[in-house]
C-alpha cells in the first residue's frame, strides 16, 4: 500500500530517527497489516495528493476533509477524524484575531492558507478578500510566514497547529480556535482512486473493526485527541462518509 503523507503533525510526520509516525500513519499501518499488504509511506505536498492518486503514484492518502468537490475526483473511506479550524498567530495575537470574519473586517490583516486546502474556500465564504490571502505549499512555510509577520494568521485545522507547536516549542506562536458559526467540526477520511472500489470496501471493513477499540482510543490520545473526539468519529462513521461532507 503506497500511502501519501504530508509533514503535518499530529497526523503524519517524520520523527528525529527518520521514521514516519502520526495518528493517520498508525491507523493506515494497522489497516495494511490486517489486509496483509506492505505499508509504503511516500512524502508529498498537499497539492499533489489527489493528482497522485489519479496517476497511480500511490494507493491511498492521509486523511482529507470530505467535500462534494473532492468526491467528484476520488472515493473516501469512512471518517477517521473530526476536526475544527484554527488560526496560527504570533504569541499575544497582536491584531486580536478571533476567526475568519475578524480577518475579513481588518483591512490590513493577511491570511495564509495551504494550496488546495479547504480553509481557502472557508476564508472566502466568511468574507476574506482573495487579495489578502497568501498561498503556501507546506505547513512549515505557512507557519514560518506567521512567525515572521508575512501573514497575520495561518488557517488550518486547530489540531494541526497544536501539533506543529508541540514539535517546535521555541516558536512564538499560538492557536486561536475558529468559532463554530464560521466553521464547525468536519469529518476527514482516507482518499482512494475511484477505480479502486474493492480496496475501499476492504479498508472500510478494517476501520469498522479498529475504530473505537481501546487501542484506537489510546493511540489517538497520544496525539492529542480526547475520547469525545473519537466518539464523534464513530457517530460520523455510522452515517457514512457521503453524509459527513462539509
Amino acid at each position: 500500500m503506497k500511502f501519501a503523507f504530508l509533514q503535518e503533525p499530529p497526523f503524519c510526520f517524520t520523527n528525529a530517527a527518520g521514521a514516519v509516525e502520526g495518528c493517520d500513519v498508525e491507523l493506515a499501518r494497522v489497516v495494511c497489516d490486517r489486509l496483509g499488504r506492505p505499508f509504503d509511506p511516500i512524502e508529498t505536498e498537499f497539492a499533489d495528493l489527489l493528482p497522485g492518486l489519479a496517476e497511480g503514484r500511490w494507493s491511498m492518502t492521509t486523511g482529507l476533509f470530505v467535500s462534494d468537490e473532492r468526491r467528484k475526483l476520488v472515493d473516501f473511506t469512512r471518517p477517521i477524524w473530526s476536526l475544527s479550524d484554527g488560526l496560527l498567530v504570533a504569541v499575544g495575537n497582536p491584531r486580536g484575531l478571533t476567526g475568519y470574519r475578524s480577518v475579513a473586517t481588518d483591512p490590513n490583516a493577511l491570511l495564509g492558507v495551504i494550496t488546495d486546502q479547504i480553509q481557502h474556500r472557508t476564508a472566502l465564504e466568511n468574507g476574506v478578500p482573495s487579495d489578502r490571502i497568501r498561498i503556501f505549499a507546506t505547513q512549515a512555510e505557512a507557519a514560518d510566514a506567521a512567525l515572521a509577520g508575512a501573514v497575520h494568521a495561518y488557517a488550518s485545522v486547530a489540531m494541526a497547529h497544536r501539533g506543529y507547536i508541540a514539535r517546535h516549542p521555541g516558536a512564538a506562536l499560538a492557536v486561536v480556535e475558529v468559532p463554530p458559526a464560521e466553521k464547525g467540526p468536519a469529518f476527514g477520511a482516507f482518499a482512494l482512486a475511484k477505480s479502486d472500489a474493492a480496496s475501499r470496501r476492504d479498508i472500510d471493513a478494517c476501520l469498522g473493526e479498529v475504530l473505537g477499540t481501546s487501542w484506537h482510543h489510546e493511540m489517538m490520545g497520544r496525539y492529542g485527541f480526547a475520547d469525545a473526539d473519537v466518539e464523534r468519529i464513530l457517530r460520523g462513521g455510522e452515517r457514512g462518509p457521503l453524509q459527513t461532507a462539509t
